[in-house]
């Protein structure tokens, strides 16, 4: 009987820091809330482990989610009759059919409502489905939820929308001089709001409240030159390049990813299986001078991204994480029309130039569906 007890209780008397070495093995979300749920001895010691982020998940369009890079399949239960068009994190950004829109974080389960989308464009999901493509926050939404600012760009790169509950602002961001016909990604960076100009031109928009309190753009600069080209491309034969540009804040730095994909339009029977990757180049924003400069990097400093039109982050890599250094994680974010996001998906290494899949070769990948959702990142909340 003795020896029995002594068996039974080995498990729920394993030291903290035993515990603490096997939950630094174990990057995925998943993996942790297995463990914590052994017995209450290991959930009650687990909270006393300072760990990592766990590993991201990236939405598919049926409103599942993958698990990188083990593919692991994830249901979450999500707003009835709503879905979702990018995410901040841990939240995601929903909009319902009826215009209404929320922030949600499928771990605390905390909603945040935002105001409706009055503009004609959303008045129907089929139409407005494509021309939705960032939403940005300036501050953690946990912080100060009371004084959101939310940035929404439209795919026409032409309109920002601009949300304090109760109220949304829609802004043109045209204007006479070039630069601000078009704008391919926002952030907020450092308490400020930037915008991607063509020719790579980086902007700031300066914002104000009126007495209305509604949130306006009030002034836009641009900050910097155009970059330097640092890769040279093959000219294919029978196809063109397309470029993608993301906005990423790493490691206190403002970078510029832009992701050069091989585009067949019509010399391919099945176009959209003949796109393919080929490059990626990474700029810093040096913002000391004036006008500012585009410096190009070859290193992440420990670093890894994951890049995409509605969402982009970087990541500490590392053992614990399950990530290599210097790599950048994308997927197949620039069809308007609903595709597989595995389709072009990968893992470009900054300082071999070689991509790799996004997924493990022991992963299974999810057949495609189809759905309403877009893919983006998102990165679980480690909750206890």
């Amino acid at each position: 009987m003795m020896k029995k007890e002594a068996r039974s209780s080995f498990w729920p008397d394993v030291q903290p820091e035993l515990l603490g070495l096997v939950l630094l093995r174990l990057p995925s979300l998943a993996d942790r809330v297995r463990l914590r749920a052994v017995c209450r001895p290991w959930r009650s010691n687990a909270r006393l482990q300072p760990l990592p982020s766990p590993l991201p998940w990236l939405t598919l369009l049926n409103g599942t989610f993958l698990s990188i890079p083990d593919g692991k399949i994830i249901r979450m239960p999500a707003p009835d009759d709503a879905f979702c068009f990018g995410s901040i994190d841990s939240w995601l950004f929903f909009v319902h059919s009826d215009g209404g829109c929320s922030l949600v974080n499928p771990f605390s389960k905390a909603t945040l409502d935002l105001p409706k989308l009055s503009i004609k464009w959303f008045e129907a999901i089929p139409r407005f489905g494509s021309l939705l493509q960032k939403m940005v926050v300036p501050l953690p939404l946990e912080s100060s939820p009371g004084s959101l600012v939310a940035a929404l760009i439209l795919e026409n790169g032409g309109t920002i929308c601009m949300y304090r509950p109760p109220m949304a602002t829609y802004l043109p961001t045209r204007r006479n001089q070039r630069s601000f016909d078009y704008v391919s990604d926002i952030t907020f960076f450092k308490g400020k709001f930037y915008g991607l100009g063509i020719h790579d031109v980086l902007m700031t928009f300066e914002l104000n409240f009126g007495a209305d309190s509604k949130p306006r753009i009030s002034c836009v600069k641009c900050i910097t030159k155009y970059p330097t080209v640092s890769v040279i491309l093959p000219k294919p034969l029978y196809s063109t390049y397309m470029t993608k540009k993301y906005l990423v804040e790493c490691c206190g730095s403002l970078l510029m990813v832009k992701r050069h994909i091989e585009f067949t339009d019509t010399t391919c029977e099945h176009p959209l299986d003949c796109d393919r990757t080929a490059a990626f180049e990474v700029f810093e924003a040096d913002l000391s001078t004036k006008p500012g400069q585009w410096r190009c990097l070859t290193t992440l400093g420990g670093q890894v991204l994951f890049v995409g039109k509605h969402h982009s982050k970087s990541f500490p890599a590392g053992e614990s994480t399950g990530f290599q250094e210097d790599c950048i994680y994308f997927m197949c974010d620039y069809r308007n029309d609903a595709v597989d996001p595995l389709h072009d998906s990968g893992v470009y290494n900054m300082r071999t130039g070689i991509i790799t899949p996004l997924l493990l070769e022991t992963a299974a990948v999810p057949k495609h569906h189809g759905g309403q959702w877009r893919p983006t990142w998102l990165f679980p909340a480690d909750a206890m």
